[in-house]
């Protein structure tokens, strides 16, 4: 069954229409990459007052995600991205999981 996985991640300050203009131009080859490694429906939404971003996203059974930070693509857009969000040495945006405590289906 698929599963759908929450989480947030820390944007800087004053990036919220540039986080959106970069989302809107999203790589073609990454696009890609994320169907192939089985996510769907992917949402992030942001919240002004404190720049959190929450992401959420569906990914199938066979999901290969955790193959996703060896590949060169994702990488590059991690790399891309990391002037405008808190991220690791490698470019890595900081990512805190979330637990999902309701549920209305």
């Amino acid at each position: 069954m698929p599963e759908r996985i929450a989480f947030r991640m820390n944007l800087h300050p004053g990036q919220a229409a540039e986080y959106e203009k970069r989302h809107d131009e999203i790589f073609p080859e990454l696009v890609t990459l994320l169907r192939d490694a089985g996510i769907s429906d992917y949402s992030i939404w942001l919240d002004p007052e404190d720049h959190h971003l929450f992401a959420i996203l569906t990914r199938s059974d066979d999901h290969r995600t955790d193959e996703l930070p060896e590949q060169e693509i994702m990488k590059r857009w991690w790399k891309f991205m990391s002037d405008i969000m808190e991220g690791h040495a490698d470019n890595s945006p900081v990512v805190v999981p979330l637990k999902r405590v309701f549920h209305l289906a």
